[in-house]
Protein backbone atom coordinates (compact mmCIF):
# COMPACT_ATOMS: atom_id res chain seq x y z
CA UNK A 1 0.00 0.00 0.00
CA UNK A 2 2.86 2.35 0.88
CA UNK A 3 4.49 1.63 -2.49
CA UNK A 4 1.03 1.91 -4.16
CA UNK A 5 0.33 5.70 -2.52
CA UNK A 6 4.02 6.76 -3.04
CA UNK A 7 4.02 5.96 -7.09
CA UNK A 8 0.90 7.87 -7.01
CA UNK A 9 2.50 10.96 -5.22
CA UNK A 10 5.54 10.67 -7.93
CA UNK A 11 2.97 10.73 -10.79
CA UNK A 12 1.33 13.61 -9.65
CA UNK A 13 4.76 15.70 -9.01
CA UNK A 14 5.56 14.72 -12.46
CA UNK A 15 2.37 15.77 -13.54
CA UNK A 16 2.15 18.93 -12.03
CA UNK A 17 5.64 19.57 -13.15
CA UNK A 18 5.06 18.93 -16.32
CA UNK A 19 1.94 20.99 -16.72
CA UNK A 20 4.13 23.93 -15.33
CA UNK A 21 6.46 23.44 -18.16
CA UNK A 22 3.63 23.49 -20.27
CA UNK A 23 2.50 26.97 -19.63
CA UNK A 24 6.43 28.38 -19.26
CA UNK A 25 6.53 26.98 -22.77
CA UNK A 26 3.16 28.69 -24.12
CA UNK A 27 4.12 32.28 -22.35
CA UNK A 28 7.35 31.66 -23.66
CA UNK A 29 6.00 31.10 -27.25
CA UNK A 30 3.65 34.25 -26.64
CA UNK A 31 6.17 36.51 -25.80
CA UNK A 32 8.35 35.67 -29.02
CA UNK A 33 5.16 36.29 -31.02
CA UNK A 34 4.42 39.52 -29.32
CA UNK A 35 8.27 40.05 -30.38
CA UNK A 36 7.35 39.64 -34.17
CA UNK A 37 4.03 41.62 -33.43
CA UNK A 38 1.53 38.93 -33.80
CA UNK A 39 -0.56 39.71 -30.79
CA UNK A 40 -3.09 37.04 -31.86
CA UNK A 41 -1.04 34.67 -31.81
CA UNK A 42 0.74 36.08 -28.51
CA UNK A 43 -2.97 36.07 -27.21
CA UNK A 44 -3.38 32.15 -28.18
CA UNK A 45 -0.15 30.99 -26.87
CA UNK A 46 -1.14 32.92 -23.58
CA UNK A 47 -5.01 31.55 -23.54
CA UNK A 48 -3.37 27.68 -23.83
CA UNK A 49 -0.96 28.79 -20.81
CA UNK A 50 -4.33 29.67 -18.99
CA UNK A 51 -6.25 26.86 -19.89
CA UNK A 52 -3.88 25.13 -17.97
CA UNK A 53 -3.02 27.14 -15.15
CA UNK A 54 -6.17 30.52 -14.89
CA UNK A 55 -4.23 31.86 -12.16
CA UNK A 56 -0.98 32.36 -13.78
CA UNK A 57 0.26 35.79 -13.35
CA UNK A 58 2.38 36.14 -16.11
CA UNK A 59 -0.27 34.30 -18.64
CA UNK A 60 -3.28 36.99 -17.61
CA UNK A 61 -1.64 40.30 -17.27
CA UNK A 62 -0.27 39.11 -21.13
CA UNK A 63 -2.88 37.94 -22.68
CA UNK A 64 -4.13 41.92 -21.43
CA UNK A 65 -1.67 43.33 -22.81
CA UNK A 66 -1.49 41.75 -26.36
CA UNK A 67 -5.98 42.16 -26.14
CA UNK A 68 -5.05 45.75 -26.02
CA UNK A 69 -2.53 45.35 -28.75
CA UNK A 70 -5.41 44.02 -30.92
CA UNK A 71 -8.10 46.65 -30.09
CA UNK A 72 -5.65 49.75 -31.05
CA UNK A 73 -5.17 47.79 -34.50
CA UNK A 74 -8.78 47.47 -35.41
CA UNK A 75 -10.73 50.11 -37.65
CA UNK A 76 -13.66 52.82 -35.73
CA UNK A 77 -15.36 50.29 -37.98
CA UNK A 78 -14.71 47.63 -35.67
CA UNK A 79 -15.79 49.46 -32.60
CA UNK A 80 -17.51 46.52 -30.77
CA UNK A 81 -15.07 44.12 -31.27
CA UNK A 82 -12.65 46.33 -30.23
CA UNK A 83 -14.84 47.12 -26.92
CA UNK A 84 -14.90 43.58 -26.23
CA UNK A 85 -10.96 43.39 -26.17
CA UNK A 86 -10.67 45.88 -23.71
CA UNK A 87 -13.39 44.68 -21.69
CA UNK A 88 -11.32 41.13 -21.19
CA UNK A 89 -8.40 42.98 -21.00
CA UNK A 90 -9.35 44.59 -18.19
CA UNK A 91 -10.98 41.16 -16.61
CA UNK A 92 -7.87 39.53 -16.75
CA UNK A 93 -5.25 42.50 -15.46
CA UNK A 94 -7.91 42.37 -12.62
CA UNK A 95 -7.45 38.79 -11.78
CA UNK A 96 -3.83 39.02 -12.21
CA UNK A 97 -3.99 41.46 -9.39
CA UNK A 98 -5.53 39.58 -7.27
CA UNK A 99 -3.15 36.73 -8.09
CA UNK A 100 -0.14 38.72 -7.43
CA UNK A 101 -1.20 42.25 -5.61
CA UNK A 102 2.42 43.13 -5.42
CA UNK A 103 3.47 42.28 -9.30
CA UNK A 104 3.59 45.86 -10.63
CA UNK A 105 2.68 44.92 -14.31
CA UNK A 106 -0.85 43.84 -13.48
CA UNK A 107 -1.44 47.53 -12.07
CA UNK A 108 0.05 48.58 -14.91
CA UNK A 109 -2.25 46.98 -17.36
CA UNK A 110 -5.00 47.63 -15.11
CA UNK A 111 -4.28 50.58 -15.61
CA UNK A 112 -4.34 50.65 -19.46
CA UNK A 113 -7.32 48.31 -20.03
CA UNK A 114 -9.43 50.35 -17.85
CA UNK A 115 -7.88 53.76 -19.98
CA UNK A 116 -9.70 51.71 -23.31
CA UNK A 117 -12.59 50.75 -21.42
CA UNK A 118 -13.29 54.08 -19.90
CA UNK A 119 -13.68 55.78 -23.77
CA UNK A 120 -17.21 54.35 -24.19
CA UNK A 121 -18.02 55.66 -21.10
CA UNK A 122 -20.54 58.67 -19.44
CA UNK A 123 -18.79 61.51 -18.35
CA UNK A 124 -19.37 61.15 -14.20
CA UNK A 125 -17.75 57.06 -14.95
CA UNK A 126 -15.12 58.69 -16.89
CA UNK A 127 -14.04 60.76 -14.21
CA UNK A 128 -14.30 58.24 -11.43
CA UNK A 129 -12.54 55.60 -13.68
CA UNK A 130 -9.43 58.23 -13.86
CA UNK A 131 -9.00 58.27 -10.48
CA UNK A 132 -8.35 54.36 -10.78
CA UNK A 133 -6.23 54.74 -13.68
CA UNK A 134 -3.98 57.38 -12.00
CA UNK A 135 -3.90 55.33 -8.38
CA UNK A 136 -2.96 51.65 -10.73
CA UNK A 137 -0.46 53.51 -12.43
CA UNK A 138 0.73 55.06 -9.17
CA UNK A 139 0.92 51.47 -7.49
CA UNK A 140 2.97 50.35 -10.11
CA UNK A 141 5.40 52.69 -9.82
CA UNK A 142 5.50 52.36 -6.18
CA UNK A 143 6.30 48.22 -6.59
CA UNK A 144 8.62 48.94 -9.47
CA UNK A 145 9.79 52.64 -9.73
CA UNK A 146 11.46 51.84 -13.17
CA UNK A 147 8.37 50.46 -14.87
CA UNK A 148 8.58 52.66 -17.95
CA UNK A 149 4.69 51.55 -18.99
CA UNK A 150 3.43 53.01 -15.39
CA UNK A 151 5.59 56.44 -16.03
CA UNK A 152 4.42 56.32 -19.24
CA UNK A 153 0.19 55.81 -18.22
CA UNK A 154 1.29 58.90 -15.47
CA UNK A 155 2.85 61.05 -18.20
CA UNK A 156 -0.08 60.29 -20.79
CA UNK A 157 -2.56 60.91 -17.94
CA UNK A 158 -1.52 64.31 -17.44
CA UNK A 159 -1.73 65.13 -21.13
CA UNK A 160 -4.26 63.71 -21.68
CA UNK A 161 -6.30 65.90 -18.91
CA UNK A 162 -4.70 68.81 -20.26
CA UNK A 163 -5.96 68.67 -23.47
CA UNK A 164 -9.38 68.68 -22.63
CA UNK A 165 -11.63 71.87 -23.55
CA UNK A 166 -11.72 74.13 -20.45
CA UNK A 167 -15.53 74.12 -20.50
CA UNK A 168 -15.22 70.32 -19.91
CA UNK A 169 -12.77 70.35 -17.25
CA UNK A 170 -14.74 73.07 -15.33
CA UNK A 171 -17.70 71.01 -15.51
CA UNK A 172 -16.16 67.90 -14.25
CA UNK A 173 -14.34 70.01 -11.31
CA UNK A 174 -17.71 71.92 -11.00
CA UNK A 175 -19.98 69.14 -11.16
CA UNK A 176 -18.56 66.34 -10.42
CA UNK A 177 -16.19 66.53 -7.77
CA UNK A 178 -13.12 65.73 -9.90
CA UNK A 179 -10.83 68.00 -7.94
CA UNK A 180 -8.17 65.35 -9.09
CA UNK A 181 -8.14 67.17 -12.44
CA UNK A 182 -6.38 70.05 -10.39
CA UNK A 183 -3.54 67.87 -10.28
CA UNK A 184 -2.60 67.20 -13.92
CA UNK A 185 -0.17 69.51 -15.53
CA UNK A 186 1.90 69.58 -18.60
CA UNK A 187 4.68 69.71 -16.45
CA UNK A 188 4.00 66.51 -14.64
CA UNK A 189 3.20 65.24 -18.23
CA UNK A 190 6.80 66.03 -19.47
CA UNK A 191 9.04 64.64 -16.34
CA UNK A 192 6.83 61.14 -16.35
CA UNK A 193 7.09 60.41 -19.53
CA UNK A 194 11.04 61.66 -19.76
CA UNK A 195 11.37 59.02 -16.97
CA UNK A 196 9.96 56.39 -19.39
CA UNK A 197 12.48 57.58 -22.03
CA UNK A 198 15.11 57.23 -19.76
CA UNK A 199 14.24 53.93 -18.39
CA UNK A 200 13.35 52.61 -21.69
CA UNK A 201 15.25 54.77 -24.45
CA UNK A 202 14.55 52.08 -27.49
CA UNK A 203 10.91 52.53 -26.86
CA UNK A 204 9.12 54.70 -29.91
CA UNK A 205 5.94 55.04 -28.18
CA UNK A 206 7.54 56.71 -24.95
CA UNK A 207 9.55 59.09 -27.71
CA UNK A 208 6.35 59.87 -29.65
CA UNK A 209 4.29 60.40 -26.98
CA UNK A 210 6.85 62.98 -25.15
CA UNK A 211 7.51 64.95 -28.45
CA UNK A 212 3.69 65.55 -28.57
CA UNK A 213 3.66 66.35 -25.57
CA UNK A 214 6.57 68.94 -26.06
CA UNK A 215 4.60 70.09 -29.36
CA UNK A 216 1.58 70.83 -27.18
CA UNK A 217 3.73 73.03 -24.68
CA UNK A 218 4.76 74.91 -27.38
CA UNK A 219 8.48 73.36 -27.29
CA UNK A 220 8.68 72.02 -30.88
CA UNK A 221 12.46 72.63 -31.49
CA UNK A 222 12.70 70.40 -28.01
CA UNK A 223 10.09 67.53 -29.29
CA UNK A 224 12.10 67.82 -32.89
CA UNK A 225 15.34 65.47 -31.25
CA UNK A 226 13.04 62.67 -30.16
CA UNK A 227 11.21 63.05 -33.50
CA UNK A 228 14.36 62.37 -35.76
CA UNK A 229 15.35 59.93 -33.39
CA UNK A 230 12.30 57.31 -34.17
CA UNK A 231 13.14 58.00 -38.23
CA UNK A 232 16.74 55.89 -36.97
CA UNK A 233 15.02 53.26 -34.20
CA UNK A 234 14.40 49.48 -34.85
CA UNK A 235 10.71 48.43 -34.13
CA UNK A 236 10.28 46.45 -31.28
CA UNK A 237 8.05 44.08 -29.76
CA UNK A 238 4.76 46.47 -29.87
CA UNK A 239 2.45 45.61 -32.61
CA UNK A 240 1.82 49.69 -33.27
CA UNK A 241 5.36 50.49 -33.97
CA UNK A 242 4.94 50.57 -37.11
CA UNK A 243 2.21 52.83 -36.85
CA UNK A 244 4.02 55.15 -34.25
CA UNK A 245 6.63 55.60 -36.81
CA UNK A 246 4.25 56.86 -39.26
CA UNK A 247 2.94 59.38 -36.34
CA UNK A 248 6.35 60.55 -35.91
CA UNK A 249 7.42 61.39 -39.56
CA UNK A 250 4.05 62.89 -40.04
CA UNK A 251 4.32 65.29 -36.53
CA UNK A 252 8.07 65.80 -38.06
CA UNK A 253 7.45 67.22 -41.38
CA UNK A 254 4.87 69.40 -39.40
CA UNK A 255 6.67 71.04 -37.00
CA UNK A 256 9.63 71.32 -39.30
CA UNK A 257 7.44 73.61 -41.39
Amino acid sequence: MRAFVLAATTLVACATGAAAQDVAAHIASGDAARCERNPVQAATHYRSALALDTANYDANWKLARVLVDQGLMLPNAQHARRDSLYLEARTLAERAVRVSPNGADGHYMVAVAIGRVALNLGARERVRLAKVIRDEALRATELNPRHDGAQHVLGRWNAEIQRLPGITKFFAKTFLGASIFNQATWENAETYLGQAVAIEPTNIYHHLDLAEVLVDMDRPADARPHLERIAGMALGCDPMDPTYKTQAAALLQRVSR
